[in-house]
């Protein structure tokens, strides 16, 4: 293999946004059938640089890049994404690029859809074509089976649960015939333990078959398991080209961040409360793949309350029903007094908050600057950032203050950006979600729902993030819901967990609780 002609190679690749530096000087190889990890902070340049390799339009439309990229040898310059799939690279981002209304085979054949002729054809041009969806969901149905999962190739893809969106983005990308990288932006972040071993697995058996693998991910563990080689990007340079060899994650954490990475383990003695923040009675939610049948629980004033389970078991659904996000029915009382569901403003009225999974089609307005994102439902619920002119006749927008609050959360959270009238759409993934958080922060709630707040996000910023939900909860005494699909992240941070299965509390547990409990719990069996 070292002899061979690598399948990809970059030479000095750089990229700048307006004047601001994004890579500089990238250089390596990926042979035919290797997976190279490819690891750094948010903001160090990783999607950036697959975007240039994809021939993303963001990349062209800011003066395109410096640099050379070769396939197999070949000089390649690509002007779109259609380029690069003929070149045979596949590209599965961090936000799914599914549409909801067609089902799982609708969405792996789409664009490459085998055609039915017909006499009709000959005269009104292949338009009139009909569809071969036998065809079709034979293909796709065996892409599937690739990967090692079980889905229904018929299955409508806004009636499925994250975890199988992810699996059929995959598949569409193997599908397709002359297929030989893969690139893949965070695959894990939506699965379970159980189901990132299961993607894992199938991206060794397609290495095998010869398919070239670049593979972004945040779990460390996950990098030693399956990386032929380690390449770590930080501002924007590349810091180690190593060959995954006797490599920890803590040599990984330390290379990304430049700095010795601390344990963000639970400390102390069990914390008491008194006294009842939100009670949930017989809660059930109509979110399609997190339907919620009958859920109840009590959070205790000043508690972090963590919520766990498997993909697709409803943990999702209880803070979106309970925000109004999807229709719930049941009841939810906060203090003690009844929360009308269905109505995420009066929700939010009541004093709850919620940072949703959902960051860029919920949480954010991708268009508009950061200090607007930060500010702008603090503005709508409880009038701040205004100003009154003519004796309160007329309410305009304090740009003062919210230039100040926005610079104080990206200090706060270390939100990596041009500052704070920077469009939300040119952050990376994770420091989006530090700006959803930022948002929720700013309504300075009495209890806040946070669903999956560090997905995406690397160990350095992982660590600022539950960091400041400690802080908040520990001297604002807010009380915080946390639902996250990494029980280890639940346990270092919560005071309970709850664990849900089959849209039911499973039950509930301490955090010191041994592992096998909460697996028995998500497994269906009793605590």
């Amino acid at each position: 293999m070292v002899n061979e002609t690598p399948l990809l190679r970059l030479e000095g690749v750089s990229k700048d946004f307006y004047g601001t530096p994004v890579l500089s000087d990238v250089t390596f190889s990926l042979n035919k059938g290797e997976i190279l990890a490819l690891v750094g902070e948010n903001g160090a340049g990783k999607t950036t640089l697959m975007h240039i390799l994809f021939g993303m339009p963001d990349i062209s439309d800011t003066g395109g890049y410096g640099g050379r990229i070769f396939i197999n040898g070949e000089l390649v310059s690509f002007r779109s994404p259609f380029d690069a799939i003929d070149a045979g690279i596949g590209m599965v981002h961090q936000e799914f690029s599914l549409i909801p209304g067609f089902a799982a085979y609708e969405n792996i054949m789409l664009n490459r859809e085998p055609l039915r002729h017909n006499p009709v054809v000959e005269v009104f041009g292949e338009r009139m074509a009909l569809l071969k969806r036998d065809v079709m969901k034979k293909r796709s149905a065996s892409a599937i089976e690739r990967l090692g999962v079980k889905i229904s190739s018929g299955t409508i893809v806004s009636e499925m649960p994250v975890a199988h969106k992810q699996f059929t983005e995959i598949a569409r990308e193997i599908d397709r015939d002359n297929v030989r990288l893969l690139v893949l932006d965070e695959p894990t972040a939506v699965l379970t333990e159980s189901e990132a071993d299961i993607l894992l697995a199938s991206l060794k058996r397609l290495a095998d078959e010869g398919i070239s693998i670049i593979f972004i991910s945040h779990r460390l563990h996950e990098i030693t398991e399956i990386a032929d080689r380690i390449v770590v990007l930080r501002d924007g340079q590349i810091i180690r080209d190593v060959v995954n060899e006797n490599v920890t994650v803590r040599d990984i954490a330390s290379w990304m961040v430049g700095r010795e990475v601390a344990s963000s383990s639970r400390t102390g003695a069990a914390r008491t409360f008194e006294g009842e923040a939100l009670r949930v009675e017989h809660l059930w939610v109509d979110m399609p793949g997190e339907t919620v049948r009958d859920v109840s629980f009590t959070v205790k004033r000043g508690e972090i309350f963590g919520i766990g389970g498997l993909a697709g078991q409803g943990k999702l659904g209880i803070p979106n029903g309970i925000m109004g996000i999807h229709t719930a029915g049941g009841g939810v009382f906060l203090g003690g007094a009844a929360v009308p569901l269905n109505n995420p403003r009066q929700a939010l009225d009541s004093g709850m908050a919620f940072v949703s999974e959902d960051r860029r089609g919920v949480g954010l307005l991708l268009d508009e600057s950061l200090d607007w994102n930060i500010a702008f439902v603090a503005m709508q619920i409880k009038g701040l950032y205004l100003k009154s002119l003519l004796g309160g006749l007329i309410q305009i927008r304090d740009e003062k203050e919210m230039r100040r609050l926005a610079e104080a959360y990206i200090a706060k959270l270390q939100i990596k950006c041009t500052g704070c009238s920077q469009p939300a759409r040119e952050l990376s993934g994770g420091n989006q979600q530090k700006v959803c958080l930022a948002k929720a922060f700013a309504l300075e709630p009495g209890l806040l729902f946070v669903s999956e707040p560090t997905r995406g996000i690397d160990v350095g910023a992982k660590k600022i993030v539950l960091d400041t939900l400690r802080e908040y909860n520990r001297d604002r005494g807010t009380t915080i819901v946390m639902i996250s699909s990494e029980l280890e992240e639940l346990r270092s941070v919560c005071d309970r967990i709850a664990i849900v299965d089959e849209g039911r509390i499973a039950g509930i547990l301490p955090p010191d609780s041994p592992a096998a409990d909460f697996g028995l719990l998500m497994s269906g069996g009793n605590g």
